[in-house]
């Protein structure tokens, strides 16, 4: 059975995370539960691993912090958005934290919509590697 493993880490200090990444965790487990129900009838396995960076990984990298793989590619490159970085809050100290911009519009917390669809596409990409390009012939 083919797997569509989502991967999220975000910055956890002193068991805290900011607000973006708290928004964005409610959202990936919405996006999850949805995906794991729906990818089930194409027999997909959809697998949600979340990561927490600590202070030190979160300073050397902070656009780590919020970040979305799907079958370890970034959500950004499965949307053909775009990475970007803004203040956030005192849990993140002086670091900008990750945002993603698509077509003029940015999100600090990455919305359940978004996370479906870039794991739509993923999960398309598994379906035609798993069956090959398979065609239906109708009589007519």
């Amino acid at each position: 059975m083919p797997k569509l493993i989502i991967k999220w880490q975000r910055l956890v200090y002193d068991s805290t995370t900011c607000p973006r990444c708290s928004s964005t965790e409610i959202e990936i487990e919405k996006a999850f539960l949805k995906l794991k129900e729906a990818l089930k009838h194409l027999d997909i396995e959809v697998i949600l691993e979340k990561y927490a960076l600590n202070q030190d990984e979160f300073k050397k990298n902070p656009l780590a912090s919020n970040s979305i793989l799907i079958n370890n590619k970034p959500l950004e490159d499965w949307l053909d958005a775009e990475t970007g970085r803004s203040r956030c809050c005192s849990v993140c100290g002086d670091e900008d934290c990750r945002t993603i911009q698509i077509k003029g519009r940015i999100y600090e917390t990455i919305p359940e919509n978004l996370i479906i669809k870039a794991s739509l596409i993923a999960a398309s990409e598994l379906i035609s590697a798993n069956k090959g390009h398979q065609f239906l012939s109708v009589k007519k």
